[in-house]
């Protein structure tokens, strides 16, 4: 019994981590971007979510991302390419933020969200070839990411 119970305090631990990190790297961006959020402020295209709901969103995609990552984890399936992308493409969704809303380079945001779109499918495919949940977990990771490159795109063309 002892053995089974410290089984699953580590595999608690093991998603704790992998959820609190992507969930930290959202709460850590969101506090150096709101004084520089101007989403209201902006002509947007149709279809545009209103601002209260990005916040929502991206919690519950960080938590997937936890989620999936940890899957592989606690399985041991986790090797250096999976490192490599998983975290690549964490630092460059934590960047975009910055680049559109902080610096609002929104032409260079597109090209930088197209690359983020790329490590998705990229950790995708090598997710799903080590576990299906885990892989298939970050698909409405990629489709939010591409409805976003759709916004920045048209936030760029309308406002210039």
């Amino acid at each position: 019994m002892p053995l089974k119970m410290e089984g699953l305090i580590s595999m608690f631990k093991t998603y704790l981590k992998s959820i609190f990190t992507p969930v930290a790297v959202g709460v850590i961006v969101g506090l150096i971007i709101s004084p520089f959020m101007d989403y209201n402020l902006l002509q947007k295209p149709p279809l545009a979510p209103p601002g209260i709901l990005f916040p929502i969103i991206w919690s519950i995609l960080y938590v997937l991302m936890g989620i999936s990552y940890g899957i592989l984890q606690s399985k041991s399936l986790v090797d250096s390419g999976i490192n490599f992308v998983y975290y690549l493409q964490l630092i460059v969704n934590a960047l975009w933020p910055i680049i559109f809303f902080v610096f609002k380079w929104r032409f260079f945001a597109f090209i930088w969200i197209i690359i983020l779109a790329l490590l998705i499918i990229l950790m995708i495919k090598k997710f799903y070839s080590k576990n299906k949940l885990s892989g298939l977990l970050q698909i409405p990771y990629l489709l939010w990411t591409l409805f976003a490159t759709y916004l920045n795109l048209s936030i760029f063309l309308l406002n210039g």
